[in-house]
């Protein structure tokens, strides 16, 4: 653990111990593991340089004395971490970046070395985390980096800790009372703006630690609160998928018999629209940690760590759904991208929503450590994690959907004109009987679907590892074994299930008889515009968006009454169930499909030597480290087959999907793997090292894709009949690694250097989408037995992954300046084919070439920092909101990045420190698209954040 002391002056003026950069610089581990106490006073000549440079001394001592590789960042002081979120500190390192909560603008996970998501495991103090996101990755932004001790990035494992990650393992290391003897304080309170909510929102947070009794007693305690709130705009496209066009709807009419024959491949737009999105972000994190010394070279941590993050994010704007069967005029660009069409009759809907979600986490850890003798060592450590998401069964979402088409519906279209990195959509013909003037016309607007959700998520983690140690001089060896149980619950309840979604839909009287009822003008709140919508791009959208509240309209809906007692004209009283049952609330059921219950048990075996020797009179250190993982699966379900399909009378566009009872599905799997691993160090001069290292490692599936059901939705779209399967028996992605480093370390707090890496992965999972038939129901818009989009997940193909990455680190002597400037570049032999229409298209995901440079001052108390981060285009994953096309999951791409912030901080007096903090400078945005280029599918213009403040320490 890393705790740097404040501002530019010496420890020996503060009368303070110091500790140097090699007190953190051991194996993972060992960091990893509680500290030992520290009773005596130890006397040191040189003068340590804290704050920022000294920081960046120590995360280059870590790397430099590591057996494996290892990249680390550590607090500049306890409440002072470099960056207000873990995830954009680790962005710094080389290889790497990060992806951002798009709405939020919140840096949200990371990639390394090309491998994002579940491919990296994040530990706290040496134990893996538990998360109830429904994957294995960990969202950094629920984790408070105010007073995180450091953090370590094993890019090589360690087979004592795990080897369950192909791209790094993140070990979050908390403070110890015992770190530092002694009582301590901080505080810190700031306020931050973002550019476009225009609101102050807090941070506050404390930290006490003291030790007693002459140091055998330690306690460390803190709490942070911190809220930010985000106004977001948004366009987006929520899917482009891919099918064939008849000839004739290249032209503006087509007969029955024309529209059979489709041989023309092409990509198009399901649904596009712009929304406005308020977050409200707020997280609480508190932790305590008790120490004991009962005896010499006993150490005792008992430690409890807490967090619970509530976001809600208000949204409203439009979207418009399209059909491709419906496309007319189209117009193909040389990729088959629909640039332009119109769609008679386009229905427009004016949206609004409010999303929430509260995850709660608590970890509660005991470690044991016990040095036997100079040379026998022992340790024990247990711990229990769970982590819920919507802990109490909250609404996680309510969406009102209203609007108007049929009979004044408009011929719209879509027209692209560029890049999805600077161009939005144009939609053209828009309006009541396409008067553009009347876009907005709230004289017409009537209902169409309301849609509430509750997701809830539990993921609980048991975990036990012991361990013994044997050293001597230039030998350590250390053997031990661990289990780990991890339960992870999930269901989901909607209106989609019960069909109450579409109890009023068709739009009301003026879009013609089909049903719905008009909506009081009163209902909408304010018109906003959207001019400068997205800063940047080109492309001009509809004049404005239509604010409301969706409750606001659910409760009109109510308040017409029971149309079970009483006709309601616009109620779907041929809507099947909503029908016969639909009293008025909007009631949730259960959705039996979405039950998953699915239990992981691992159980370890590793054993692992180290050896310092001289080869020619020059140190070497060779690691070498095996692990064996055995692990059992089990995951059970409630597995419906559909038994009918059935238009909706009050909205032909809806449809509703009958599902069988449900029968209960459980299944088992098992499978055991041994993981070596091989680190070795030459020492060629003190400044020059090479290292060399071998290991395997490997990475589990996604626990959510373990279901051993398929899912089938109720409540569904013409033309877009979705389903989705997941398989128990995925056996885990493994990865044989391979890398080789220079390191040249030229002076205090300057090095440079070079690593190559080769990652070659077989056994990797494929979310193939395939066009099917499911118990042979017929779909009652063809006649014709329905054809359903179904992903599932299947083990696939082997690929290989290569790359560099180039560091620099450099302190202008004591001018105060310096930088830090790293380079990743990656490629595979195996790279995405976007000719490739078959249903089985394969690719790597999250690799893209990037590159960091943190220029700083530091001194005299000043520090001042200004970070740029780049990331080139890449492959973020397959899939995107709509899945429905022919040719497999479409992908989605992230387009270039390039963000700008900027740091300060100025020690008042030795106790107190201001500092400011400037993010997205540039204003950048993030955007994402398809196939190709100029298929967009999200762009989020998420502003500027501005925080300022001032921590105190005592």
């Amino acid at each position: 653990m890393v705790l740097a002391l404040c501002g530019a002056a010496s420890a020996a003026e503060r009368e303070e111990p110091i500790i140097t950069a090699a007190a953190v610089a051991a194996p993972a581990a060992e960091q990893a593991s509680a500290p030992r106490p520290n009773n005596e006073t130890t006397t040191v000549d040189e003068v340590i340089v804290t704050g920022l440079r000294g920081s960046l001394q120590r995360n280059l001592d870590i790397k430099r004395t590591s057996a494996g590789v290892v990249d680390a960042i550590s607090a500049e002081d306890i409440g002072k971490f470099p960056d207000s979120n873990v995830a954009a500190s680790l962005q710094r390192l080389p290889g790497v970046s990060i992806q951002r909560a798009g709405a939020r603008g919140e840096p949200q996970g990371i990639t390394v070395r090309g491998f994002g998501g579940d491919f990296n495991e994040t530990l706290y103090d040496g134990r893996r985390i538990s998360t109830a996101t429904g994957g294995r990755s960990v969202d950094f932004s629920t984790v408070g980096a105010d007073f995180v001790g450091g953090l370590s990035v094993l890019k090589t494992p360690d087979v004592t800790l795990s080897s369950s990650s192909i791209g790094a393992t993140v070990n979050v290391a908390f403070p110890k009372p015992f770190d530092h003897p002694g009582r301590r304080m901080a505080v810190t309170a700031s306020g931050s703006l973002q550019d476009d909510a225009g609101k102050v929102v807090p941070t506050v947070g404390a930290l006490f630690s003291d030790t007693f009794a002459d140091n055998k007693f330690g306690v460390l305690a803190d709490v942070m609160y911190t809220r930010h709130d985000t106004q977001t705009n948004r366009v987006y496209v929520s899917g482009w998928p891919g099918g064939r066009y008849a000839p004739c709807q290249l032209t503006a009419a087509c007969t029955s018999a024309e529209l059979a024959n489709k041989t023309v491949v092409g990509w198009f737009e399901q649904q596009a629209g712009a929304s406005q999105i308020y977050t409200k972000d707020e997280r609480l994190d508190g932790r305590i940690a008790l120490q004991w010394n009962p005896a010499e070279g006993v150490t005792v941590t008992l430690d409890d760590n807490y967090s619970r993050q509530k976001i809600r994010a208000d949204n409203f704007g439009y979207g418009i759904w399209f059909n491709q069967g419906g496309l007319r005029n189209v117009k193909l660009d040389q990729n088959g991208t629909t640039v332009d069409f119109t769609q008679a009759g386009s229905q427009t809907d004016f949206v609004a929503g409010t999303d929430r979600s509260v995850l709660e986490t608590n970890q509660t850890g005991l470690n044991l450590q016990w040095d036997v003798s100079q040379n026998l060592s022992f340790e024990a450590d247990a711990s229990y994690a769970k982590s819920q998401l919507n802990p109490d069964g909250q609404i996680s979402s309510d969406n009102g959907d209203v609007g108007y088409g049929f009979a004044i519906g408009p011929s719209l279209g879509i027209r692209i004109d560029g890049d999805s990195k600077d161009t939005l959509p144009v939609l053209h013909g828009f309006g009541p009987n396409g008067d553009a003037a009347r876009w907005a016309d709230t004289s017409v607007m009537g209902s169409h679907v309301t849609v509430r959700q509750a997701q809830e998520n539990t993921d609980t983690v048991k975990q036990v590892r012991v361990a013994g140690a044997w050293e001597q001089e230039g030998f350590r060896i250390k053997a031990g074994g661990s289990y780990l149980e991890d339960h992870f619950q999930f269901q989901q309840s909607n209106t989609f299930v019960n069909n109450y979604w579409q109890a009023y839909p068709g739009y009301g009287p003026p879009s013609g008889p089909n049903g719905g009822v008009l909506v009081p003008a009163n209902l909408f709140t304010q018109q906003v515009s959207t001019n400068g919508f997205i800063p940047g791009f080109s492309g001009a959208l509809p004049p404005t968006l239509l604010k409301y509240d969706a409750h606001a309209y659910q409760a009109f809906l109510t308040s017409l009454g029971n149309p079970q007692t009483q006709n309601i004209p616009g109620f779907n009283y041929g809507g099947g169930n909503v029908g016969t049952t639909f009293t008025g609330a909007f009631n949730l059921a259960l959705d039996n499909g979405s039950i998953r219950d699915i239990t992981e048990k691992t159980w370890a075996l590793f054993l692992k030597a180290n050896f310092d020797v001289d080869v020619a009179g020059m140190p070497f250190h060779f690691n070498a480290g095996v692990r064996e993982e055995n692990t059992h699966v089990t995951s059970a379900g409630f597995g419906q087959v559909p038994t009918a399909i059935t238009q909706s009378a009050g909205d032909p566009t809806l449809l509703t999907v009958t599902l069988s009872a449900p029968q209960a599905v459980s299944t088992k799997s098992n499978y055991s793997y041994l993981l070596p691993s091989v680190d070795m160090k030459l020492e060629l001069t003190d400044s020059i090292h090479i290292r060399l290292d071998a290991s395997r490692t490997l990475t589990r599936p996604s626990l959510n894709l373990l279901t051993p059901v398929a899912s089938v939705g109720t409540g569904q779209r013409v033309g877009a009949l979705t389903a989705s399967g997941g398989s128990p028996s995925l056996k885990p992605y493994l990865a044989d690694n391979f890398d080789a480093a220079v390191e040249w370390y030229y002076r205090p707090n300057s090095y440079a250097s070079v690593n190559f890496f080769i990652k070659d992965v077989s056994n990797f999972i494929v979310g193939g989408t395939q066009r099917q038939t499911i118990n042979g129901v017929i779909d009652p818009t063809t006649g014709q037995p329905a054809i359903f989009s179904v992903t599932q997940q299947v083990n696939g193909p082997e690929a290989t992954v290569r790359g560099v990455e180039i560091a620099w680190q450099h302190v202008f002597g004591e001018s105060g300046f310096g930088f830090n400037a790293n380079a990743t570049l990656v490629d595979t032999n195996k790279p995405y084919d976007r000719t490739d229409i078959s249903q089985s298209g394969f690719a790597i995901t999250g690799l893209a070439d990037s590159a960091n440079l943190v220029a700083f001052y530091d001194k005299n108390g000043l520090e001042a920092r200004i970070a740029v981060n780049y990331r080139k285009e890449y492959l973020r994953q397959f899939g995107q909101n709509q899945n429905t096309g022919a040719f497999g999951s479409e992908p989605t791409f992230e387009n270039p990045n390039l963000q700008i912030d900027f740091s300060t901080s100025y020690a008042l007096t030795k106790q107190i420190n201001l500092f400011f903090e400037a993010l997205n400078l540039t204003n950048e945005t993030q955007s994402t698209h398809g196939r190709f280029d100029n298929q967009l599918l999200d762009v989020f213009a998420y502003g500027r954040r501005y925080t300022a403040g001032a921590r105190f320490r005592f």
